[in-house]
């Protein structure tokens, strides 16, 4: 949730029963600019969007839904999705009397959750946010171009949010999400490659780039990878890579920033850089 700084009240002839909040500020979520990001970033909002549903679970007024759950609710705040508009927010769950009470109807799938004995719609408040941010997010930036390591765990999440599966809850999310990231993707192992590369140090190439996708910078191919082999890997599999550098700036997740880059006539030095150049024959 964003933060709040602080608040005016102001009463006068001029502005009368006037609440004036100072938050924290975001960027607005455009859904077409978070699918060009890497998959990691894409993650980390996602990530950051699980421990908000878990908090709203468990929160200390109960379990609260956000009935208006829409991507124009919420705003991005240094890599992570925060959510903004609370008006619509509700802690009661609805009640019943039977099964057939606990309807719950969306645009391409509908629930019908358990009424307890106290009459009242079981963890449908959870439900609910649980599907919206399956249908606004997940669907959308969980698969698209993730790891191979990580894509049978990712179908696995994203079909148990968007099916009525009793262990789909946030509970269920969070704790399979943070701890199966850090351990397939941050510790990715890859076979070295069979390509001989010469290692430059202190040095770095300012010209001769390429665009890829994703990249971190628009004009060139940085992308993030564990350790040197992967960034072998890397250029090995893109023909107009012949050289890749080696910076001192990491990612969210720690994973290491590296330019690839598509000759290596001109190096320079730089004590903060590590150059490496493919052998040719």
């Amino acid at each position: 949730v964003f933060q709040l700084y602080g608040y005016c009240y102001q009463d006068s002839n001029d502005i009368p029963d006037t609440l004036t909040t100072i938050t924290e500020l975001g960027s607005p979520l455009e859904m077409i600019q978070l699918l060009q990001t890497s998959w990691e970033d894409r993650f980390r909002i996602c990530l950051s969007l699980v421990r908000l549903l878990h908090y709203l679970a468990h929160s200390p007024l109960g379990s609260v839904t956000l009935l208006d759950f829409r991507p124009r609710q919420f705003v991005i705040v240094d890599g992570e999705l925060k959510v903004t508009d609370l008006d619509d927010a509700s802690i009661e769950e609805s009640s019943c009397t039977s099964n057939s009470d606990c309807f719950m109807e969306f645009p391409a799938r509908n629930f019908t959750l358990p009424c307890s004995v106290e009459g009242r719609c079981q963890n449908m408040n959870e439900k609910r946010n649980l599907y919206n941010a399956y249908r606004f997010f997940f669907t959308y930036l969980l698969p698209h171009s993730a790891p191979s390591s990580l894509r049978p765990l990712l179908d696995k999440i994203v079909n148990a949010t968007g099916n009525r599966n009793k262990r789909g809850n946030a509970n269920y999310f969070l704790f399979h999400l943070s701890p199966s990231f850090n351990s397939e993707f941050t510790q990715k192992c890859v076979k070295s490659a069979n390509t001989k590369y010469r290692r430059v140090p202190e040095a770095f190439i300012p010209d001769e780039n390429y665009r890829c996708w994703p990249s971190y910078h628009h004009k060139g191919c940085l992308l993030s990878v564990f350790d040197v082999n992967e960034a072998i890997e890397i250029c090995d599999s893109y023909s107009q890579c012949k050289a890749f550098v080696l910076t001192n700036q990491t990612t969210w997740t720690g994973r290491q920033l590296v330019f690839f880059k598509m000759a290596s006539n001109h190096i320079m030095p730089d004590p903060d850089k590590i150059t490496y150049v493919k052998v040719t024959d």
